[in-house]
């Protein structure tokens, strides 16, 4: 009895273990799929989801490539394609590539007429010594363009397309006056090369300042988690409804990549710029005449305001009397350390009130002189000098 008791269990066993070794090549057996699956069937996309996808099919055929070669093109052609390699990051974000001399970024249709807006860093190594610039349109065409336009204080440059088949459609315009932080936001460009890509996020915050060219700031700066990479510059920042509320020139990251931290030209700077730039090749700037001393010295003297340096003669500053640092004896002259109501700490809060109240307008500046403080009322004028 024993003796079959052993036999029984050591049969289950070994029948036990057979199964457990067999197991995966029967189920191989019985149940592989060496035929295409069914699909299985799902609902609708849900409601955002879909506005979504309306949204960047809407949106994406204004949507350029834009291409500035600085170097010969036989040499371009010759050199190994570096576009998902190494690139160069700068403050813009804009994404060089290696060795050719080459600048990729992305662009909106503007106008029926054929102007891209794109941003100036992208475009500004081909318009020295003679460059070229083209455009691919979401049809895959690529055709040549020609800067109309640039303006650095703004980082933006307009471009005009040449022949193409059919033109896009320009892009719905949207308002920045009325964002809030927190509303949805799109971007749509060509990060490192890729096409038409589409990143989504919000508002991270308004009235960002940012660093431009010719010793400016940009005041009233959107701030955008959606992700934003090199390439993406010179793209449109949309709002829910597909309008054009800012353009996107810029990150913030050590690594050179998206951090989720993004900025863009807001749009009613852009509504104000562009026409100019298409109209007469450059932004009247509005300005008091005035070339301001450096800020880290002006600190280190302990003081709090905009140094006037040198009055531009013939300029609204000097009609106003203002007066600069004495040649002769280095002696301070005027400090602007108010303008129209707010306290002027450094240049670009004077900037910011200047370009608020736009060209040929009343600014009252509080300024100081010999320990004294007085207000002068100066008219805004077109100035050609980089400063103010």
């Amino acid at each position: 009895m024993p003796d079959r008791f052993v036999r029984i269990a050591l049969g289950v066993t070994l029948g036990l273990l057979v199964a457990f070794v067999a197991q995966p090549y029967i189920l191989a057996f019985l149940y592989s799929a060496d035929s295409p699956r069914a699909v299985t069937a799902r609902g609708d996309l849900s409601a955002a989801e879909k506005s979504t996808v309306e949204l960047f099919a809407r949106a994406s055929p204004s949507v350029v490539h834009v291409f500035a070669q600085a170097a010969a093109r036989g040499r371009a052609l010759m050199e190994p394609d570096d576009e998902y390699g190494q690139f160069g990051q700068g403050e813009e974000g804009g994404q060089q590539q290696g060795g050719s001399g080459s600048q990729t970024g992305t662009g909106f249709v503007w106008d029926a007429a054929g102007h891209v807006v794109t941003n100036n860093h992208v475009v500004e190594g081909a318009t020295k010594g003679g460059g070229s610039i083209s455009v691919r349109l979401s049809s895959g065409e690529v055709v040549s363009a020609r800067v109309v336009g640039t303006a650095k204080s703004y980082d933006l440059a307009v471009l005009q397309l040449g022949r193409v088949a059919k033109m896009p459609p320009p892009l719905a315009l949207g308002t920045s006056s009325d964002l809030k932080v927190g509303q949805s936001a799109f971007a749509i460009g060509n990060p490192f090369g890729l096409d038409h890509t589409l990143t989504t996020g919000v508002i991270s915050a308004l009235q960002r300042r940012l660093p431009t060219q010719e010793g400016r700031e940009l005041s009233g700066v959107i701030q955008t988690d959606a992700a934003i990479n090199p390439g993406n510059s010179g793209g449109p920042l949309l709002d829910s409804a597909g309008r054009l509320i800012g353009v996107n020139t810029a990150i913030y990251s050590p690594s050179g990549a998206s951090a989720g931290i993004g900025f863009a030209v807001p749009v009613d700077v852009v509504n104000r710029t562009v026409p100019d730039l298409i109209k007469n090749g450059r932004v009247r700037n509005p300005g008091i005449g005035i070339i301001a001393g450096q800020e880290a010295a002006s600190a280190r003297l302990g003081i709090d305001g905009v140094v006037v340096v040198q009055v531009l003669p013939g300029s609204p500053a000097a009609q106003a009397g203002l007066t600069g640092i004495d040649r002769r004896t280095g002696d301070i002259g005027d400090v602007i350390v108010g303008a129209n109501g707010r306290p002027v700490h450094r240049l670009a809060d004077l900037t910011a009130v200047v370009e608020e109240a736009g060209l040929d307008k009343p600014v009252n500046l509080l300024v100081e002189r010999d320990g004294r403080v007085r207000t002068v009322r100066v008219t805004t004028a077109d100035v050609a000098q980089s400063r103010l």
